[in-house]
């Protein structure tokens, strides 16, 4: 099912992502729900993939914005 709100995501994202990555999240999420046929898991994997495009977890494993050390 889509997610309507940044609210509405499963607790384990809520959790862990600041806001702007759970819009990423949801919006990832929801895009790739449609395009696969409403397979759930899928919409998860595309869903993470989108938000490790643009965040990393640091050193404490806290997901931050901007690259890891790995990919300079």
């Amino acid at each position: 099912m889509p997610y309507e709100r940044r609210q509405d995501l499963p607790e384990s994202v809520r959790d862990n992502l600041p806001p702007h990555a759970e819009e990423i999240y949801r919006a990832a999420y929801n895009n790739a729900f449609e395009e696969y046929g409403h397979d759930e898991a899928r919409g998860h994997r595309v869903a993470w993939g989108a938000v490790k495009r643009k965040y990393h977890k640091d050193d404490a494993g806290n997901w931050v914005e901007g690259p890891s050390r790995d990919d300079e």
